[in-house]
């Protein structure tokens, strides 16, 4: 039976919303001139939040389901947008960096695969519009 998640975005006035879902909440906030200081993430680097969110606990979950000696993660997410509105993303490149002595190389990209090909859901829904495209740097 499907689920259903729901946000509830209050307006704060000039761009900013605070947007929940009744017990965590998160700012978003979008400069009227470049440069402007903001109070919150803008809705696109929201959007590479969550994809380096979803992407970054799959891979650590499946690392450790593979006995993996993971002792620390990154996930940087980067994303081309177009000059033209609506500004879209055009590209999406995500860089894995995983810390822990002894990773194996390809449990590292076999953890990705599947996080891309089969259990992370924004990467999932993303991806047919957008290139995602990944690397990974292992680091003692």
């Amino acid at each position: 039976m499907p689920s259903e998640l729901v946000i509830h975005a209050d307006y704060q006035g000039g761009m900013k919303l605070l947007a929940g879902d009744g017990e965590h909440t998160v700012v978003i906030d979008y400069p009227f001139e470049p440069g402007q200081q903001v109070d919150g993430l803008t809705p696109l680097k929201l959007l590479l939040a969550s994809v380096a969110g979803c992407a970054g606990n799959t891979v650590a979950l499946l690392m450790k389901k593979r006995d993996q000696p993971l002792q620390g993660l990154e996930v940087v997410a980067r994303g081309q947008r177009r000059d033209e509105h609506p500004t879209v993303f055009t590209a999406i490149d995500v860089e894995f960096i995983l810390h822990g002595a002894g990773l194996d190389p390809a449990v590292v990209e076999h953890c990705i695969a599947v996080a891309d090909g089969q259990l992370c859901p924004v990467w999932a829904m993303i991806k047919p519009g957008t290139p995602i495209a990944t690397s990974y740097r292992l680091v003692d």
